[in-house]
């Protein structure tokens, strides 16, 4: 396997990248064994040695190219398939694509960044029946005055990160000494920096100085897509760290759920704040009220603490959460469609949420009916299964809404993105938000019995598979981020696949769960990111088991945490030591990312967390109130407590807490 070497001088007044004898630089590179596959990658020493008697600065890159047919990039939360470069990006979310020839931004055919923006420390590609890529070590650290590689294993000062490239162009994946975001830096959706000048990003090579660092190089045969997960699998047990010690599962859970029903309950809108904050000037706290019903405020809140009521007994809390779920069912229905309006301002319902500016269609979001009801029938099996209470008239309301959103698939049988208010009919499709329906109906089948659905479930189920989780490309859950590949979706596509196999027995969804487990497992960090940026920086803070949220919007947020009950029930069915070890990576994040005690994150009470946690410095945008960045936002966010909850409180508590 050829490796192509180059460098850019911080010096240089062009950008280009040029051989290394222009740089006074020289590189050697043997293959030292292996045979390309996952597990027994090939191995190649590279040594770059600075022959000058002067220090050289800037970034060295090392590329490998591929036979290029087709090829389908997997950059681990930062890059699949192509982003949907394929797509039309005439929209206000901008998040990096791949196109060929000469596009217009945010499309380019070729794209270098940070490592700290991958998850895992490697670069795969899908190209005609092969899988191609590289795995080298994200950053390097310095001991008595040498750099070198950072392992788990080893210890050391942090030195650089380095970076990863790709380009289509070129038909080539590469690794950088230093690194560049370019030709664009996204910091999120809506804020986008052009290609910075080298400077605190160079890799430094004193005169006479060298470096050695290995790169793990792979091309064996894959079906699809899903062949990249082999290599990962691999890759995490090289690399893995465990999250920090945090709080244990009970002290965790009461911690969230009790600062949710201290601090964010409106008593006069029967729900809860989606953002609290500390008010410096009166001591107080504002609030600011998005309401919806569900993904981000609502039953996503109420429901989790619900269940979190029930584990600890406390009946005030349980009686706050039913008022929530009751005033949603009660009110929020809307006759002319059959489904619950979305939004609720100043004593109005209606289809008009924070986001609604954001749609290409108005109308009903299949991601927030469903996702509602799915939340309203855990609530009535909790409510059922531990307080022995049952909710009839609930399972009644979610029954009407299911019936309306079931009736609205496509010839494809994919569910409506968008449904109308006027009719309930479906308005737009080509999106993974329609899997709530999915998981909402699938979860409805498997609590009545109820086997009419099923055969239509099966259709859709096939169709979510083969269109969006086999090629490892799944967008257009998250309302907000205009269909860019997220690891939202998933989740809901997981507890779907769940209740069928649960229900059936069919061990067809349990091989589908798998790979889509493989899929939400590629967002999450397989170690710990040295974070540069207070507070996360000062505290200790683990990325490790936590997941970023889409391409578009990339700091790592807790919805995935939602899954701990999945995960749980996956290793029940089937002995997986690597699920597992993910699985507790997932409760350890979520036990350790929110204040354990007051101000632990520089603001707020204990049981206050976030939604925005900032493991790369390139997505800083809160600052201190002295101006000095932040690397997470200083609020309460009770959704992102709710989804940490809800992965702690159901089976995976019975096993870990009831026990004991």
């Amino acid at each position: 396997m050829e490796l192509i070497v180059t460098a850019r001088s911080k010096f240089q007044e062009d950008t280009e990248y040029t051989r290394l004898n222009g740089h006074g630089l020289n590189a050697s590179v043997e293959l030292t064994g292996g045979t390309g596959s996952a597990k027994q990658p090939f191995q190649a020493s590279v040594r770059i040695t600075n022959l000058s008697s002067t220090t050289w600065s800037g970034v060295i890159h090392v590329e490998l190219p591929f036979a290029k047919v087709n090829p389908r990039f997997f950059l681990p939360a930062f890059m699949y398939g192509r982003n949907r470069g394929e797509a039309p990006q005439n929209v206000p979310n901008e998040f990096p694509r791949l196109r060929e020839g000469n596009p217009s931004s945010p499309s380019s055919p070729w794209w270098m960044v940070r490592s700290d923006r991958l998850s895992h420390p490697a670069e795969l590609v899908y190209d005609n029946g092969k899988i191609f890529g590289l795995c080298a070590s994200p950053y390097f650290v310095s001991k008595s005055g040498v750099k070198f590689q950072w392992k788990p294993e080893l210890e050391g000062e942090f030195y650089q990160y380095g970076g990863y490239t790709c380009s289509l162009a070129k038909g080539t994946i590469g690794y950088t000494l230093g690194y560049e975001n370019a030709p664009l830096l996204f910091i999120k959706s809506r804020l986008v920096k052009e290609r910075a000048p080298l400077n605190e990003n160079c890799f430094e090579l004193t005169a006479s100085e060298s470096v050695e660092f290995t790169l793990d190089l792979y091309e064996y045969d894959a079906e699809s897509e899903l062949g990249i997960n082999a290599a990962l699998e691999e890759i995490y047990y090289r690399y893995h760290q465990r999250p920090r010690l945090g709080s244990d599962i009970q002290t965790a859970v009461a911690d969230l759920s009790k600062a949710i029903y201290q601090y964010a309950w409106l008593p006069e809108d029967r729900s809860y704040s989606t953002f609290v904050y500390e008010d410096g000037e009166t001591g107080g706290y504002r609030y600011n009220k998005i309401i919806s019903i569900s993904w981000t405020d609502g039953l996503s809140v109420a429901t989790p603490v619900l269940m979190a009521a029930l584990r600890l007994g406390d009946e005030p809390m349980r009686e706050q959460t039913l008022s929530c779920i009751e005033n949603i069912i009660e009110n929020s229905l809307n006759p002319a469609s059959g489904l619950p309006y979305e939004a609720y301002q100043d004593g109005k319902w209606s289809i008009s949420g924070w986001w609604f500016d954001g749609m290409r269609t108005p109308g009903h979001s299949a991601y927030l009916c469903a996702q509602a009801m799915f939340y309203i029938m855990k609530a009535y099996e909790f409510e059922k299964r531990i307080k022995d209470c049952h909710h009839e008239d609930w399972m009644a309301f979610v029954r009407k809404v299911l019936l309306v959103l079931e009736k609205s698939k496509n010839s494809d049988e994919e569910y409506p993105t968008i449904l109308s208010e006027r009719t309930g009919a479906g308005l737009e499709y080509d999106s993974f938000s329609g899997t709530w329906c999915m998981a909402a109906m699938a979860y409805y089948t498997w609590l009545t019995g109820d086997k009419t659905h099923l055969d239509s479930l099966k259709r859709s189920e096939k169709h979510y598979y083969e269109t969006y989780v086999k090629r490892m490309e799944c967008y257009g859950a998250p309302l907000d981020a205009d269909k860019a590949v997220d690891s939202e979706g998933i989740l809901a596509y997981i507890k779907a696949v769940r209740y069928l196999h649960a229900f059936t027995g069919d061990n067809l969804y349990l091989d589908h769960m798998r790979d889509a487990i493989d899929y939400e497992f590629t967002f999450k960090f397989a170690y710990n990111s040295p974070v540069k940026v207070p507070p996360l920086s000062t505290i200790g803070w683990s990325s490790c088991g936590g997941s970023v949220t889409s391409v578009a919007n990339p700091h790592i947020h807790p919805m995935s945490s939602n899954i701990v009950d999945e995960l749980y029930y996956f290793v029940q069915q089937r002995e997986d030591s690597y699920v597992r070890q993910r699985m507790l990576d997932t409760v350890g994040w979520g036990c350790q990312t929110y204040n354990r005690f007051d101000k632990e994150f520089d603001h707020g009470k204990t049981g206050w967390m976030s939604e925005r946690f900032c493991h790369s410095e390139g997505l800083v945008t809160e600052t201190y109130s002295d101006g000095s960045p932040a690397s997470t936002w200083f609020c309460l966010m009770p959704w992102a407590s709710g989804s940490v909850i809800e992965g702690l409180v159901g089976d995976y508590w019975e096993a870990n807490v009831k026990s004991r």
